[in-house]
């Protein structure tokens, strides 16, 4: 188990990962279609997708929790 501090280092990780696996397999689908090699492609696509989300959220998300909060009703 991991210490609480890593929370956001974490929590992250995963959303960026889970974000990415799917954003890139729908457009690998919509541009590919179902082929032969589809899953491969895909894969390929998420991996450098994710290496370029995971950064991203950690400099974005900062951010845009402090955009939201101002948003949003502190009620």
């Amino acid at each position: 188990m991991l210490p609480a501090k890593y929370t956001f280092l974490v929590q992250s990780l995963l959303v960026s990962g889970f974000m990415s696996f799917m954003v890139s397999g729908v457009i690998t689908y919509l541009n590919l279609g179902i082929i032969p090699r589809f899953f491969s492609i895909w894969i390929h696509a998420w991996l450098i997708a994710y290496a370029i989300a995971y950064p991203a959220i950690l400099i974005v998300f900062p951010f845009a929790r402090k955009l939201s909060l101002r948003l949003c009703s502190r009620n």
